[in-house]
């Protein structure tokens, strides 16, 4: 009997630790889920001018993450009806939702709209890094774009390249 009491305060204090560290856990993933939770309602989404790097016209809204910094990012890009991105590539994979409109995509080198595929509204589309590839609108439009950062543009021709553009 004198032996059972000194076990069962044992079994009784390591219950106790796990269920102490459980409960620190389970507070440590709640305040880093909320430091990373988003909830958005279309109204809320806030539109600025798209980087140098995306010819003019186009409004971009970074939904989560940071696009420029590695880890995962998504954001949105309105276009207008015929705006076009020239043949470039990523080194990452660049996957992208038709959120309205449309956007079409062609894959190599070369803008060529007779090899490209039209995505509709709640199409997909997902270009492999360092593919060649280049879109164009169909009335205005809007994509949501989501990766691994950091996300990079690069233009196969550097003319086409908005951030050389004599100024």
């Amino acid at each position: 009997m004198k032996t059972l009491v000194p076990l069962c305060v044992v079994v009784c204090a390591l219950g106790l630790m796990a269920v102490v560290a459980e409960t620190a856990e389970k507070k440590s993933g709640d305040a880093a889920t909320a430091e990373n939770h988003v909830a958005l309602n279309q109204p809320e989404v806030q539109w600025g001018d798209a980087p140098p790097s995306l010819p003019a016209g186009a409004k971009v809204a970074v939904l989560q993450g940071d696009p420029g910094k590695k880890g995962g990012y998504t954001l949105r890009l309105m276009v207008p009806d015929g705006y076009k991105i020239p043949p470039h590539t990523h080194p990452t994979t660049e996957n992208v939702t038709v959120i309205s409109g449309a956007m079409n995509f062609g894959m190599g080198g070369t803008f060529d709209e007779s090899a490209g595929k039209k995505i509709e509204a709640g199409g997909f589309a997902s270009m492999p890094a360092k593919m060649k590839h280049f879109a164009w609108a169909t009335g205005e439009t809007i994509v949501q774009v989501h990766g691994m950062g950091p996300f990079q543009i690069n233009y196969v021709n550097p003319a086409d390249d908005p951030r050389n553009a004599k100024k």
